[in-house]
């Protein structure tokens, strides 16, 4: 069988022009090299070099052989200066899909992250909702999926991992002249006579659930995933929402009102990937990039404050306001072994 080290040996002495010289280049014996040249004459049948009085020429097949083997030791040289510099994180693609508010809030930071600590590494988004960016984790359509899941939620990356990133609470949003915008904590059946704008399919689900919870259906008058437009229908009158406080944290308008929501309730956000792809060098480091971004978003978020002041005190039992961080972070070592 033909091997890289026969290969080196064929194409340094095309250079070299003698036994002597290839064997002294490549560190072997003279005996060595001409050994391995006889095995490959009987391994295929024909003379692959010549004596010329002192010199030795290839012949037609050996010169044939010589020039694969430039071909291909080329090659090779170029797939290991590839994996080098993939190992190194000097180059290669992470292709990340994410839900739209992920996209706003968490994305950037994490892709400004990438682009400062490892600049040939190029981090590619595309955009869907839960569970669909999961199926696309599994059948190989991206690496990473950035998504979220409610409690009552069926497990839809069992046989993945799913590394979670931050507790995201839900907030009421109402109009800025409404009635219960001058309480402090916002209870959940204080608005069962309201009309609802209601977000994604998920989040529609868990809105019912909870709705259903405290003993009532909500009226949903409207549905759509593009919280701008969920924003500015509550500003109009024509409802009010359940949002995720992390959205809060990319768009917020000024004509509503924000307050927690009482009984506080939660999405979890979460990455998800195959195990072994956790061990790629540019995929574990944008999961570390997308957890320092989670954490500034945490300690950043621009409703922080104000919901420190209030709801912190008056939502008993509550955690602290904003994006609150989730339960204990799945080590990536754990993932490894």
């Amino acid at each position: 069988m033909l091997e890289l080290r026969h290969l080196r040996v064929l194409r340094e002495i095309s250079r070299t022009g003698s036994y002597s010289a290839a064997a002294r280049n490549l560190g072997y014996t003279q005996p060595a090299i001409s050994q391995q040249m006889k095995a490959l004459e009987r391994a295929y049948g024909t003379p692959l070099v010549v004596r010329t009085g002192r010199r030795i020429a290839f012949t037609e097949a050996g010169r044939e052989l010589v020039r694969h083997a430039r071909t291909i030791l080329s090659s090779v040289a170029a797939a290991e200066a590839t994996l080098t510099a993939l190992a190194n994180l000097r180059s290669g693609t992470v292709r990340l899909v994410s839900f739209p508010s992920g996209s706003a809030s968490l994305v950037p930071g994490t892709a400004a992250t990438m682009r400062r600590r490892h600049p040939g590494v190029r981090l590619s988004l595309t955009e869907a909702e839960p569970p669909e960016s999961v199926r696309m984790v599994r059948e190989g359509e991206c690496d990473l999926a950035l998504t979220f899941s409610y409690p009552e939620d069926d497990d839809d990356a069992v046989d993945l991992v799913r590394i979670p990133l931050v507790s995201d609470p839900l907030v009421a949003l109402l109009p800025g002249g409404h009635p219960l915008a001058e309480q402090t904590v916002v209870r959940l059946t204080d608005l069962a006579g309201e009309s609802w704008i209601a977000g994604c399919p998920r989040c529609s689900q868990h809105l019912v659930q909870v709705c259903g919870e405290t003993g009532f259906t909500p009226d949903i008058a409207f549905s759509t995933d593009d919280n701008l437009a969920v924003q500015s229908l509550v500003a109009k009158g024509l409802g009010v929402a359940a949002s995720p406080g992390l959205v809060l944290s990319c768009v917020r308008r000024t004509d509503l009102a924000v307050r927690p929501l009482e009984p506080t309730t939660y999405r979890e956000i979460a990455v998800v990937t195959w195990p072994d792809h956790v061990r790629v060098p540019a995929i574990r480091a944008t999961i570390d990039a997308l957890r320092e971004a989670a954490r500034a978003a945490r300690a950043h978020g621009p409703w922080y404050d104000e919901f420190t002041a209030s709801a912190s005190s008056a939502v008993a039992g509550s955690q602290a306001p904003g994006v609150a961080e989730a339960a204990e972070v799945t080590e990536l070592s754990e993932v490894d072994e």
